[in-house]
């Protein structure tokens, strides 16, 4: 399920593919994006074909289809890459989440390596997205050139528990010691128009520390967060969403702005406060955001 000119991604949820039982459990949920795992949570090595069954017989079916659907594929030291994407470059898959994205050239390296498949299989170029993983410290600072390594991506994500191992940090309470990358994760991902993800909650039942991060996050600039347990979909989906309130406000700016672009002034005045162009370009995007969402209740 795609969507014209922007992509919804509140919550990216995480399902390890080779466990049928949690596969079966996921078609009661719905995130944006499901994130089918191909990487950390399949093991031994055994289980990576048995992931990659799966997701093909689950997407022919139509398991997921009110949702976005990227697999998290191996990274391209693993040996399992090419075997990942030759497999899932099929209907019903819009994209993958690259684990270990470093530097640009290694979004790079599988763009290249799409534009190959789709070529080969008669698909239409580009029709496979991006959402790279940010993980080590050198990723953070790379982020930006990340972005902008393929036209394919539409999102970056962050992965705090690797960038704390990558650094021999220590995930604090007061998220302190990931209050920088998150930062620059997000100024990165806005700098290039592309959708900044917010790590995962990892205490995944402590729904009071997840409003709390989820607030972080939401000043910082994030649109959506990875999600481990679908219990946390509810709140996720709530700090990600416009309220009623709020798009009622984006629409009177807009048409007050619209109202006095007719009069030939550039701003207006509304409660007391001046309405420009960077308030205006705001409301707007709530505005798409609402309709997205209203695009996907309706289509539930």
């Amino acid at each position: 399920m795609t969507f014209v000119n922007n992509y919804l991604m509140r919550s990216l949820m995480f399902v390890p593919a080779h466990n049928e039982r949690l596969m079966n459990s996921a078609k009661n949920h719905s995130p944006d994006v499901f994130l089918l795992d191909l990487e950390d949570s399949v093991q031994p090595i055994e289980n990576k074909k048995k992931a990659r069954d799966h997701i093909v017989k689950y997407v022919q079916e139509g398991a997921f289809r009110n949702s976005l659907i990227f697999p998290r594929i191996n990274d391209r030291e693993s040996g399992e890459l090419l075997k990942d994407l030759t497999s899932l470059t099929i209907p019903g898959i819009d994209g993958f989440m690259c684990p270990k994205s470093v530097s640009g050239n290694d979004v790079y390296f599988i763009d290249k390596l799409l534009e190959t498949i789709e070529y080969e299989k008669g698909i239409a170029p580009g029709t496979f997205k991006i959402i790279p993983l940010i993980e080590t410290a050198s990723a953070v600072l790379n982020a930006h050139s990340i972005c902008e390594a393929s036209k394919r991506v539409v999102a970056i994500a962050f992965g705090c528990e690797d960038f704390l191992t990558d650094i021999e940090g220590i995930n604090d309470p007061s998220g302190q010691s990931i209050f920088t990358p998150r930062a620059i994760i997000s100024m990165a991902a806005r700098a290039s128009g592309v959708i900044p993800i917010d790590t995962v909650h990892v205490n995944v039942h402590d729904l009071d520390d997840l409003e709390r991060n989820l607030k972080i996050a939401k000043n910082l600039g994030f649109e959506g967060m990875l999600v481990l347990n679908p219990k946390e979909l509810p709140l996720v989906h709530e700090y990600f969403s416009p309220s009623q309130e709020e798009v009622n406000e984006a629409n009177e700016m807009v048409a007050l702005a619209a109202d006095a672009y007719v009069e030939g002034k550039g701003v207006s005045v509304s409660k007391n406060r001046f309405i420009g162009p960077p308030m205006v370009n705001a409301a707007k995007k709530k505005l798409m955001k609402a309709l997205l969402i209203r695009n996907k209740l309706d289509n539930q």
